[in-house]
Parts: structure tokens; sequence; C-alpha cells
């Protein structure tokens, strides 16, 4: 059986402040934050703090402004995660196909699942009953033939709704929007595309591909062209996700730690120091998941809230603290030096490991005639077994002591 939308994109609405207040009925009219704080940002609003302007991702210092009455509660994890894991659990008795992008959502192919439950709409219905009945929240869910498309139809569909956009109404539906909208396309590349002229998706989708790519690079104006005529990615690939930083989903084959820093900070040595402590937390992971990895990136975010990332593919692949550590300063010196002599002070910074994969032979950097063996995996490894044992202040980098 042939079917023409065959993903759906499940995403749980406001889902940590739903699981934080689901059974505290007194704070469902209420105006809900969860994360913030005086130096963090928002990891949830339920809706009636979202009437007030709150938005996830805002600074916890605006959300206060915005509604001083607001009850603003800390992230439990210890609750979020089993709840998150449940769900996933509910969509894997529909189909086997679930790749899990974060806590609160994921992409399901539901081709072999429409014999014996419907049509993708009546999954979808089914789902959003399964999921209200056995974990007391709601979600909304999004039907499409891509992965992008999906995504959109189901912020669409928000809240607590379904929305299906089929690929013969693709143009009418989605090429009059913000190319914004659209999956992947964040706020650098909107204004980026803004500067040329290039305001909705229909304004892309009318640049011939080459010109695009001449206009943009190669593999962003390869990318746009799939997004802008919903031919982007239509294949799954089943799997988990990790949480890492401030509860921000971490894709399949991917390891990384993000930090809010106390104060905003210029110091190059300061920041470089955050970097090593988060480097070393990152790369200890993936050696204890049996993985390497060949790219890393940084992510900072300056004081204006203005986040950029930077990424670079190594030659061979590597779980070893240093060399990831050597490719993320330079990868956070380019950063900096990319915002002219007097850059803003940096409020968050991240690293993170991708592209991983279970260890295999001949993993790792060889070495060059001649060149001896600085020794560090075999250090990585005896930090690893000394932290098992005697936990993390037992060792660590004497810059950070």
């Amino acid at each position: 059986m042939t079917v023409r939308c065959p993903i759906l994109h499940v995403d749980m609405d406001a889902f940590y402040a739903s699981v934080m207040i689901r059974d505290r009925p007194e704070l469902e009219q209420v105006p809900v934050v969860v994360g913030g704080g005086h130096r963090g940002v928002v990891l949830s609003a339920n809706y009636p703090a979202r009437r007030f302007g709150i938005r996830s991702g805002m600074p916890g210092a605006e959300a206060a402004r915005l509604c001083p009455h607001a009850v603003t509660m800390p992230p439990d994890f210890g609750l979020l995660t089993p709840v998150s894991k449940a769900i996933m659990e509910t969509f894997r008795t529909i189909t086997p196909v679930v790749e899990v992008t974060s806590l609160d959502e994921a992409f399901l192919d539901v081709r072999g699942a429409v014999r014996l439950f419907g049509s993708p709409e009546a999954i979808a219905e089914r789902l959003r009953s399964r999921v209200r009945a056995e974990h007391g929240i709601t979600c909304s869910v999004g039907i499409a033939a891509s992965v992008s498309v999906a995504k959109l139809a189901s912020r669409q569909a928000k809240p607590d709704g379904v929305r299906v956009i089929r690929p013969e109404r693709f143009v009418a539906e989605v090429h009059p929007l913000d190319i914004g909208v659209l999956y992947g396309v964040g706020e650098a590349t909107r204004q980026r595309l803004r500067r040329l002229g290039l305001i909705t998706v229909g304004d892309v989708a009318a640049i011939p591909v080459d010109l695009l790519r001449r206009m943009v690079g190669r593999h962003l104006g390869s990318q746009l062209h799939a997004l802008v005529w919903g031919t982007d990615r239509a294949e799954l690939v089943a799997g988990g996700a990790g949480v890492f930083g401030l509860g921000e989903g971490e894709p399949e084959g991917s390891m990384g730690a993000q930090h809010t820093l106390a104060v905003d900070l210029r110091d190059r040595r300061g920041l470089r120091r955050e970097l090593l402590r988060l480097t070393a937390r990152v790369a200890a992971r993936v050696r204890g998941a049996q993985r390497t990895g060949r790219t890393v990136t940084v992510t900072v975010r300056f004081s204006d809230f203005t986040t950029v990332q930077r990424s670079r593919t190594l030659p061979e692949r590597t779980d070893v603290t240093q060399e990831v550590y050597a490719v993320a300063v330079a990868l956070l010196d380019g950063l900096l030096d990319a915002r002219g002599p007097h850059p803003l002070a940096v409020r968050l910074v991240g690293v993170r490991v991708e592209g991983l994969r279970p260890v295999r032979a001949g993993d790792g950097r060889q070495l060059a005639l001649g060149e001896r063996d600085p020794g560090w995996p075999d250090a990585d490894r005896a930090v690893d077994r000394a932290v098992g044992r005697f936990g993390h202040a037992a060792v660590r980098p004497a810059s950070l002591l």
C-alpha cells in the first residue's frame, strides 16, 4: 500500500511545564515557567504563561518582567526523563521506526502500521488519545511526506491538534510563508536570505538551484532547495536521543554539553577553561559509550542572545579529550575573531561530538613516521577509571583546579 504522507512528527505541548504540573491541578490556569531564573533561559512555559509573551529560549529575567506573578520552577529530570521514555515506548507500539530528537518530540514512519491502525490521520488521533490517557499530557501531530514538512505541520497544529500538509498542497500552503518557518532554517540563515531580498519560502523556491548554491554556498544552497520544495529526507533512522546541558535535545549519533556562565565573560582564557571542562565531560561520555566521532561543534551565545555555531570534521575518528579540545579551541577562537576586535561578552558556551559510531579497529589518528605517541588515550582511560572509583573531583586538568 502506497502511503503518500507516511511521516508523523509528534511534539508534546509545553512538555516540561505540562509534566511538572500535571499532578497539581491548582496550577492548570496559572502562568508557570520551567527554567529561567536570573541567569538561565526558559525551558518551557504553559499556555497561560505564553499569553504574556513568554517563550522557550527566552532569558529568565525577561520572562519575569513580562509576567512577575508567574510560578517559576526548576526542571526535574528525574520526573521528566521517565515520562519521556514511556511516551516513546507508546510510539513504538505503533511502529518500530521512531526517530527521537529530544525528550518531547519524535518522528514516526507509519508505512508499516496503516494496515493495522488505518490512515496516518487515524494513527495520529490514536496516538494523541493514548498520550492523554496514559501520560496525562497533550501532544500535537504533523503529517507529511518528509521530515521538515511534518515538523512544520506539527507547529501549525499546536496546541493539541493534527495537521496534514499533502505534497499536492505544499506550494499553495507553504510557499507564501516566511522562510524562517522551515525546519533547519535558523535566524542567522533567515537574516542572510532577507539581505538577499528572499523573504518567503516561495522567494527562495524561485531561485534556480545552481544560482542558489552560488549565492549562499553549495551545501546550504542544496539544503535550502530541498526544504523549499518539501523534498528533504523521508527516511527515518530509528534511535534515541540523549540530554545535555539544560535539557535540550541531542540528536542520535552525537553527545554534547553546554553551560550558561554565572557572569558574561570576555576573557578568552576563562572561556577556554570552561570549554576544557565541557570537553572533558563529553569525551568521557563518548568513551563510556564505546564510541568515536569525527565532527566537533562549538556553540557560543553572546550577551545579546545571538547564538552561533561552528563545526569541523576531523580526518580521523577520536574519543581523546585533548584532540577534541584542540579543535574546539580553534573553533571558539574563530567564532570570537569573526565578531571583530571587540566581540560581545559570552553568555553560554557548548561543545558537541557528532558522527558517533561504535569503536572499530583502526579508529583514531595514525601517527606519522617517527612521531611519538603523546599517550593521551592511556591518560584519558586512567582518568576515567579514577573518576569511576572516586568521583568527578578525583582527577581533573590542572587548569581547572
